[in-house]
């Protein structure tokens, strides 16, 4: 072979060597993201081709596939979509997923490792493939009492059960119907995002897992439960209740809501929680010191940012480094302090069980298209709040703000329930949101709760946790209990 001809023999090879090398790239290392991009039409005509698994409550599929006559094959479908979308989120052929629906995508494609076999017996036996089904930890009256109670407001609900983490109720208004977004008509679809993008309240996301809120006096239950865990305080010790409260540093005070004392000064730390006295706590921050609060609130689940449900949670944080009159804000739930309807619901169920934060979950099982069940959540321990002593301690105090104290609103007939309101500033001139957060029955807590109604709802600026927020935490505890 002369030179000319060898030349071109390896200009030839290096060619077909780079060729073999880009399909090999695009086939295999590239396969995965290539079939997730959202502009690759094959992924979607092969997605919406096989039946995606429905999403359950309660043994009623809440989102279901259904067989239609156009390219794509099945169609999302959605029931009662406004009362479940912060539960399932939604599917779209153009704006993709979020929720269940997303966090759950390989199941409810049958494309997760859970559904191997699965996958093999349907290629065996020649049947078409299907997803599985996602059964929730949702339950239809907690939920129900929960939107009921929320009505026209914006706000949420989370209800949690304390021995396990089961997620009972997960409410976001205002909500939306997913059946809107699910239309395989482009325009419709777009139209129907775009209206909902720009709605008051934000529907599209969740208020009750991925907005974070002031918590204003509900966070005094992590102020308290530092001073428990402290060792130097119980029930029974004495603080100092101003009517305004001087800060170091600064010219600024604090005063108590309404501007009038707290019954008595000095104050006993039970009886500061059940009027929710603003003075004490804050100078019980300052005194326990910035770090033995961030610590007691981390225990609770703050500054967490890999929580998920297994939907994204977004955390809750309390601030990296105040100075002393920070601190006395950030006591009473305000300054920097910001918290999820579900990590305020978390720190209720945290107490309820003795002091033992149990990982929180919305998915109960995963079923296959056969029915047999290929995963199940178990409970997990999150983490160790509080010793049974704090909790106990705790527990008793959150009965006095709802048999006397600001709470009374949550009370239930031959039912202890166990609670703490709170009112938190938010922006200047805006009213303040009302918070109530609880369990019950506080002998054998079957439930804990959290409720925010942003900005006071129908009542404004005259508008407080115990009136507002606590009626639907007493709702919403009635449908577990009575269910």
């Amino acid at each position: 072979m002369n030179t000319p001809l060898r030349r071109l023999a390896t200009v030839m090879l290096v060619m077909f060597l780079v060729l073999m090398g880009s399909a090999t790239s695009v086939q295999y290392l590239q396969a995965e993201s290539l079939n997730t991009d959202s502009r690759n039409v094959r992924t979607l005509y092969r997605e919406y081709g096989n039946a995606r698994g429905p999403i359950v409550v309660a043994d009623d599929s809440v989102a279901q596939s259904v067989k239609v006559d156009d390219p794509f094959g099945y169609q999302r479908e959605y029931s009662d979509g406004d009362l479940y979308s912060a539960v399932t989120g939604f599917y779209s052929i153009v704006h993709g997923s979020t929720q269940l629906e997303h966090a759950a995508n390989d199941q409810l494609t049958g494309r997760s490792d859970q559904l191997f076999f699965s996958r093999v017996r349907d290629l065996i036996t020649g049947r078409k493939p299907e997803g599985a089904a996602v059964e929730t930890t949702i339950l239809p009256a907690a939920q129900q009492a929960a939107r009921d109670g929320l009505g026209d407001q914006q706000g949420a609900v989370v209800a949690i059960e304390p021995s396990t983490g089961r997620i009972l109720a997960l409410v976001s208004t205002p909500g939306f119907d997913p059946n809107d977004l699910a239309s395989h008509t482009s325009s419709e679809a777009n139209a129907a995002y775009a209206e909902l993008a720009a709605a008051d309240g934000n529907p599209l996301r969740s208020n009750a897992t991925l907005e974070t809120y002031p918590p204003g006096s509900t966070f005094k239950l992590v102020t308290a439960a530092a001073a428990l865990e402290s060792g130097q305080y119980d029930e029974e010790s004495e603080l100092p209740a101003p009517v305004r409260l001087d800060l170091p540093q600064t010219s600024a005070t604090i005063g108590n809501f309404g501007g009038g004392g707290c019954g008595s000064d000095p104050i006993t730390l039970a009886n500061a929680l059940r009027v929710s006295c603003n003075t004490s706590f804050a100078q019980l921050g300052m005194d326990l010191g910035d770090d033995a609060l961030r610590e007691q609130a981390e225990r609770f689940g703050f500054d967490d940012a890999s929580l998920t449900i297994p939907m994204a949670v977004a955390e809750s944080r309390f601030p990296a480094d105040p100075n002393a009159p920070q601190t006395a804000q950030s006591a009473i739930g305000q300054f920097d302090v910001q918290a999820t309807p579900l990590q305020m619901a978390m720190v209720s169920a945290a107490i309820a069980n003795g002091g033992k934060l149990m990982r929180p979950y919305v998915v109960d099982s995963v079923r296959a298209a056969n029915l047999s069940v290929v995963s199940e959540t178990q409970p997990e321990l999150l983490s160790t709040a509080v010793s049974p002593g704090t909790a106990a301690q705790l527990t008793d105090m959150m009965l006095g703000v709802v048999e006397s104290g600001s709470g009374t609103a949550a009370q239930i007939s031959g039912v202890q329930v166990a609670g703490k309101t709170g009112t938190a500033q938010t922006s200047d001139g805006a009213a303040p949101h009302a918070w109530f957060t609880s369990f019950a029955p506080a002998d054998d807590p079957q439930v804990a709760v959290a409720v925010i109604v942003e900005h006071g709802g129908a009542l404004g600026s005259e508008a407080t946790g115990g009136q507002v927020a606590a009626p639907i935490a007493r709702a919403v505890i009635q449908a577990v209990l009575g269910s």
